[in-house]
């Protein structure tokens, strides 16, 4: 038995669930609303505020859709009820981040600036403070296209394992490599 699937997700008061014939899960809480298809083979139960999944057979395939879509089901949840947040951080000299509505402006040692087109769903604030790297802050009821989007922002300056210039989460160590030994 898979040890995520089996698992019960609690619903939290002020979240509503909806499950169609079409396996169609609706979840809707104060933050907003997510649906999610599920797959037919996988059968979803709404009970005394637990959802549990089952799975026909033993199946690999069946095992891991399983565990997979309850994951799915409990991100919406939690997503619902408290959204997500990821923080990033700004390493570099003359590094700057400025977001105006859904754009994301962010100056990262090139010749330009970069734009960030940010969808609906996410939230951005910028904080810069003097002496300290800057600070983006992404939060969203969607943890799927919230990663999404942090991974696409980091991936426009990586964090380098020299000098560690780059784009990185708050909290994520670089491993660090040594220059050039000097000449003996």
């Amino acid at each position: 038995m898979s040890r995520i699937g089996k698992l019960p997700i609690s619903v939290p008061k002020g979240v509503q669930i909806e499950i169609s014939e079409k396996n169609l899960v609706s979840v809707k809480g104060p933050k907003g609303t997510l649906e999610q298809q599920i797959d037919p083979d996988i059968k979803v139960k709404f009970e005394n505020g637990t959802i549990e999944l089952e799975r026909p057979t033993e199946q690999k395939r069946h095992k891991s859709l399983h565990g997979l879509y309850r994951a799915l089901i409990a991100n919406m949840v939690h997503g619902v009820s408290d959204e997500f947040k990821i923080v990033q951080e700004l390493v570099g000299v003359g590094y700057k981040a400025v977001a105006k509505g859904q754009l994301l402006e962010l100056s990262l040692g090139y010749s330009h600036n970069v734009v960030v087109v940010l969808p609906e769903e996410i939230k951005v604030t910028t904080v810069t403070e003097r002496g300290k790297n800057p600070i983006i802050t992404l939060t969203s009821i969607d943890k799927q296209l919230l990663g999404q989007i942090a991974a696409k922002i980091r991936s426009l300056r990586k964090p380098e394992p020299y000098k560690g210039k780059g784009i990185k989460f708050q909290g994520e160590e670089i491993k660090r490599k040594a220059g050039k030994a000097a000449a003996s």
